[in-house]
């Protein structure tokens, strides 16, 4: 259609005449309300961006003559990061003549990724880097998947506190008509 009786039709029916295919030979053009098109688009980019998941990678740091309780401590934190689908850096530092005996750190770091074996797997292998032994440790699950699990739980969550406010209301609301 000429390009004079497509202007036409578009003031007719009060939208816009947007050229869709400007390479194509005869260009192809459609009607549409330009701005709404605009704001639905960007309305699309928002939602993408919010349910994309950012890669985060966490920090523990050890000491090789580390004490039972402070390990599980730290056991603890890096499990947490885990499941929350995060990457988790481990570094051991070592000082003074502890340097002498990267095996000690080397051990404690195999055993940290033998106990945390069931929620993660070992990214990159202990390796030395001057004072400090390095090691990633990489969650099974993505963190797509760790974040829809988390609003489920939450959502429970919620809905056991509002029945359980519920239940607590109604043994009031019956007790009172009763006294009047």
């Amino acid at each position: 259609m000429p390009l004079a009786k497509a202007l036409e039709l578009a003031q007719e029916y009060d939208l816009d005449l947007v050229e869709v295919a400007a390479t194509a030979r005869p260009p192809v053009c459609k009607l549409m309300d330009y701005g709404k098109f605009k704001y639905e688009s960007a309305m699309k980019a928002r939602e993408a961006r919010k349910n994309q998941a950012h890669t985060v990678i966490k920090e523990m740091k050890l000491r090789p003559k580390i004490d039972p309780h402070d390990y599980d401590t730290k056991k603890g934190h890096v499990v947490r990061f885990l499941k929350q689908g995060d990457k988790v850096k481990i570094t051991i530092m070592f000082r003074g003549r502890e340097q002498s005996r990267p095996e000690l750190g080397f051990r404690l770091l195999q055993r940290l990724a033998d106990d945390v074996a069931d929620l993660g797997f070992v990214e990159s292998n202990p390796k030395q880097d001057g004072r400090n032994m390095i090691m990633v440790l990489g969650p099974h699950k993505k963190k797509t998947e760790a974040m829809a699990e988390a609003r489920e739980a939450q959502a429970a969550r919620k809905a056991g506190r509002q029945q359980e406010n519920a239940s607590a209301e109604e043994p009031a609301e019956e007790q009172e008509p009763a006294e009047a």
